[in-house]
Order: C-alpha cells, then sequence, then structure tokens
C-alpha cells in the first residue's frame, strides 16, 4: 500500500505519490487508472515526486488523466514546493520538471509565488506546425478567432472574447486542442479582459480538459494579454476555482505566479489494483 495526498490549486487538483525513497511502479496507463474520478481517486493531473537532481529540492513528474506527460503545471508546482518546503523548515525551494526548474517561495497568508520561467514567443518554441506569427494564429472555429500563442514549458493558445459566458468551451475545447496546427496538441484558453489588472479565463487543458484552474494558463494569459497591449503586465487571473496574482516581469521575462495550496486529504493505494 502506497501512501498519497490529494492537493490542490483552486481546485485544480492532483494525486501526489512520493518515490523519492525507492522507484515505484507507475506507468502511464496506471497514472491515467488512478486519475479517473469514477474508478479510481481521481485528478486533473497525476504527480509523482522524484529524487531531487543536483540544484533542485525534488523532482516533479506530471501526467494528465491520459497517461500523457506534461511538461508544466503551475499549480502542482506550489503545492508540491509546499510539501518540501515543510519538510526541510525551508521558505524557498526549486522544483524540477522535465522543461527545467522552477524556484517557489513562501508568502505570508498562505500564499506562495513560483517562478515559472520565461514566456517562450518563437513559433518553434510553442511548438506550432509552421512558421506564423504567434501573436496571431490563423486559427479560427465558430465564434473564436485570432488567438494568441506562447509556451510556458507546455503550449498555450490565447483566445480573447468579449463575453465569456457566451462561449461552449466544452464543445471548443476538444477541436482547438488538437487542430493541426499544434503538432504536440494545445491548452487552449477563454480569456475575457475585464481592465488593465483583471482577466476571466477558463481553460481547456490539453489531456485532461476543462479544469477549475490552470496555472501555466494563467502565465500564458498574462503574457498574452499583454502582448496585446490589452493589459499591464501584472494582473488578478480570475478562473472558476479562484483567482491568481500574475506578473510577466520585464527585466528578464519571467512569468511570476502567485496563489494558494491545499490538502483534500490523503490515503493508501494498492497500485497492482489499477492497470499494469
Amino acid at each position: 500500500m502506497v501512501p498519497f495526498r490529494k492537493m490542490h490549486g483552486l481546485g485544480n487538483d492532483f494525486v501526489v505519490l512520493d518515490a523519492r525513497a525507492g522507484a515505484l511502479p507507475v506507468t502511464p496507463a496506471r497514472a491515467a487508472a488512478i486519475a479517473d474520478r469514477h474508478r479510481g481517486v481521481g485528478c486533473d493531473q497525476f504527480i509523482l515526486l522524484e529524487p531531487p537532481p543536483p540544484g533542485a529540492d525534488v523532482f516533479m513528474r506530471i501526467r494528465n488523466p491520459d497517461g500523457s506527460e506534461a511538461g508544466a503545471c503551475g499549480n502542482a508546482t506550489r503545492c508540491v514546493a509546499s510539501l518540501v518546503a515543510d519538510e526541510r523548515g525551508a521558505d524557498r525551494v526549486v522544483v524540477r520538471t522535465i522543461a527545467g526548474d522552477l524556484p517557489v517561495e513562501r508568502l505570508p497568508g498562505g500564499l506562495w509565488r513560483a517562478d515559472m520561467g520565461p514566456a517562450r514567443l518563437s513559433w518553434r518554441d510553442v511548438p506550432l506546425a509552421r512558421e506564423v506569427d504567434t501573436l496571431h494564429l490563423p486559427l479560427a472555429l465558430g465564434p473564436v478567432a485570432d488567438p494568441a500563442a506562447c509556451s510556458m514549458g507546455n503550449p498555450h493558445a490565447t483566445f480573447f472574447v468579449p463575453d465569456l459566458d457566451a462561449i461552449d468551451v466544452a464543445r471548443l475545447g476538444p477541436a482547438l486542442e488538437r487542430d493541426p496546427i499544434f503538432p504536440d496538441r494545445a491548452n487552449i484558453g477563454f480569456a475575457q479582459v475585464l481592465g488593465p489588472d483583471r482577466i476571466r479565463l477558463v481553460i481547456w487543458e490539453r489531456g485532461a480538459g476543462l479544469t477549475l484552474a490552470c496555472g501555466s494558463g494563467a502565465c500564458a494569459t498574462i503574457v498574452n494579454a499583454a502582448r496585446r497591449g490589452l493589459t499591464g503586465r501584472r494582473a488578478a487571473v480570475a478562473m472558476p476555482g479562484g483567482e491568481l496574482v500574475m506578473e510577466w516581469r520585464e527585466a528578464d521575462g519571467h512569468v511570476l505566479m502567485t496563489g494558494p495550496v491545499a490538502t483534500a486529504f490523503t490515503g493508501t493505494l494498492d497500485l497492482e489494483a489499477f492497470a499494469p
């Protein structure tokens, strides 16, 4: 029986297993089975903690509910950082993912600020299937068109809409995620700018579908909104699960994300009971 934690950031929830003391038999299929909300524990992303490589305090492996591997997850980064920081009695830790190092620091009021690294803006970095202007993708479906794209360690496209409530995200999201312009699929954001420092956002996550919040999606949204001149470089991003405070730092292009973390419950899993 293997211990696990069910954690979330603004309702974006994770099953967290700790493999730092020894490898666990977690395959992509087994991670997907555990992530199933009807036959498993259920989560937006499955998180495996692995031994820290040099220069980091922990390695975080991220799998979507379909078993595919993700390079970034902002809400999970804060959750994992809080665990490791509490273990060490520290206020700052470095979380490494397949996309790079993410420094996270404890702030007053139960908040955590993660440096999600620089936004990558070239078409190859997103990646896109061909050379196009990432500020204006030639992509449209139904009432949405002209998204901006960037990479936050995973691919994102942001559609800016006048009325978010009028958008059928559950219908549009799956087709846009798999549009041929995204060779690795993409996270699709639908954003309504409410003011120079406030944005509403709903995300269709690659491999996960609709989620209550998406940290890397909020990162991409502030970057794309600022690039379009729709907001400043700092804004509150309100999602169905709550708000993150985002800043696209001018000095180095890094994106800072501030928000809470929570543990919903803990338990144990018989890994052999799930798909091999």
